[in-house]
């Protein structure tokens, strides 16, 4: 049979409060736990310091696990770990005072596990270790997404006391606060810890001051998801959109593979709504990139169709005016290295005898003539000559005919070497536009990335 402890309890009295020692004559838990239970645990409705006016110092630690570590001491409470025969105990969290440490971020109920006890060592220091989800907010700057660093804050304080009733103090380092993180958090989601930092604040009102703590948390987006799935097909789809030029615009029909480009590109559009943040605040650096090779895409294909109904009705139109033809003939033509049009080889050999007064049209009584002349009747040589002579005018005003219908005038080739020359011109500018952009977007998201830290 244990025998019953004796307690004895020594007060000592100082200036600013009380300080007490607790004695253990039986180094047993029983002996401990009556000390404990008349001094300490009745006490928990005060803050455990040796003076009403004396700030208590809480320190804070956290890990990005979901675990918060809150420590701080009861001033001139101890024991001698051999006289009670431990250096620490577990009490339950209830006997204790506790202090009031939230998050301001907080944004849901807590449903992580309560631990219904802490540890209270013979020094007086008291270590609450508990599980914490938090579901906090974040002011997300997405300007440079999917390439976006944010900078997500945690604050921890008192809800009620002042800084002259608890002041928050970090107890590790922002170092070892991220080497720790690192080693335990998740990686196989979409974001990655790059780095924390702890600053000491404080919060000031009309009534007073807080004390405050904050951890700002420097969170990296991984892209290579929308890398994939957003950018990749969208450059894509743009190279096909340049590549097309190459097409001759006389013998293919360019504008239906574009249009063909501009509705695929708008399916993609659509597709990719559901991976692209939502936000009133700013516009995605992506969705201008989007909207840039869009509108190239419908430029290019209003281009296409203002060379193509150049080229094809280059013959209902009038001389080339005199500015145009040197602008482009002389000067453009040379900067797109076109090369100009080769000169014919084509000969064409007159007949002797051949007026400009020959008939334009063959008569179709002298053709009826010669096919229901008897073949049994044999001309007078002199008539036979008459006749092949008439043949051979008639013969020559059909070749005139048909080369004067199917060889293009002097200004329809010129309207056509200037259709070849815009269009290559067009081409050009539209490689430049696509180089200037997209090295323009790639630098904005160089520096803007960092904008938020």
């Amino acid at each position: 049979m244990k025998s019953a402890g004796i307690l004895i309890i020594i007060w000592v009295s100082l200036h600013n409060g009380f300080v007490w020692t607790l004695n253990c004559t039986n180094p047993t838990p029983e002996a401990l736990f009556i000390a404990l239970k008349d001094d300490l645990f009745s006490k928990k409705l005060h803050r455990p310091v040796k003076s009403i006016n004396s700030p208590l110092r809480v320190n804070i630690d956290m890990t990005v696990v979901a675990i918060l570590s809150v420590e701080w001491d009861i001033d001139g409470l101890s024991w001698d770990a051999k006289e009670c025969g431990t250096h620490r105990v577990s009490v339950p969290r209830e006997k204790l005072w506790i202090p009031d440490i939230h998050i301001t971020q907080f944004m849901d109920e807590d449903k992580s596990p309560q631990t219904p006890y802490v540890y209270l060592y013979n020094t007086g220091h008291v270590y609450n270790d508990s599980p914490l989800r938090v579901t906090s907010t974040c002011k997300l700057g997405i300007y440079s997404f999917p390439f976006d660093i944010q900078n997500c804050s945690l604050t921890f304080g008192s809800y009620i006391h002042f800084d002259t009733d608890i002041v928050m103090v970090p107890s590790t380092t922002s170092a070892q606060i991220l080497e720790e993180s690192k080693l335990v958090a998740q990686t196989d989601g979409e974001w990655e810890l790059s780095d924390i930092e702890v600053v000491p604040a404080t919060l000031e009102i009309a009534d007073g001051k807080y004390s405050q703590i904050i951890y700002h948390l420097i969170l990296r987006r991984r892209p290579i998801l929308y890398v994939i799935n957003l950018i990749l097909p969208s450059i894509f789809l743009v190279t096909l959109d340049v590549f097309s030029f190459l097409l001759p615009p006389h013998s293919v029909d360019r504008s239906a593979f574009k249009m063909t480009l501009i509705l695929g590109y708008t399916v993609f559009l659509l597709l990719m709504n559901d991976l692209l943040p939502v936000t009133g605040n700013e516009t995605p650096l992506l969705n201008v990139f989007f909207s840039i090779s869009f509108a190239l895409m419908v430029a290019s294909l209003l281009a296409t169709l203002f060379v193509t109904n150049l080229y094809y009705r280059s013959s209902h139109f009038g001389p080339v005016p005199h500015w145009l033809h040197t602008l482009m003939l002389k000067y453009a033509v040379i900067l797109v290295c076109l090369p100009p049009n080769k000169r014919t080889n084509r000969i064409t050999v007159s007949l002797p005898e051949y007026t400009k007064d020959a008939p334009t049209v063959i008569c179709s009584r002298d053709l009826q003539s010669l096919s229901t002349e008897p073949p049994s009747v044999i001309p007078h040589d002199d008539a036979i000559l008459t006749e092949l002579k008439k043949l051979a005018k008639d013969l020559s005003a059909i070749r005139l005919q048909l080369d004067s219908h199917f060889q293009e005038s002097k200004s329809s080739q010129e309207w056509k070497m200037i259709s070849a020359v815009i269009d290559r011109l067009i081409f050009g500018l539209y490689i430049v536009f696509i180089c200037v952009s997209v090295t323009i977007i790639l630098v904005i998201w160089h520096f803007s990335r960092y904008s938020t830290l």
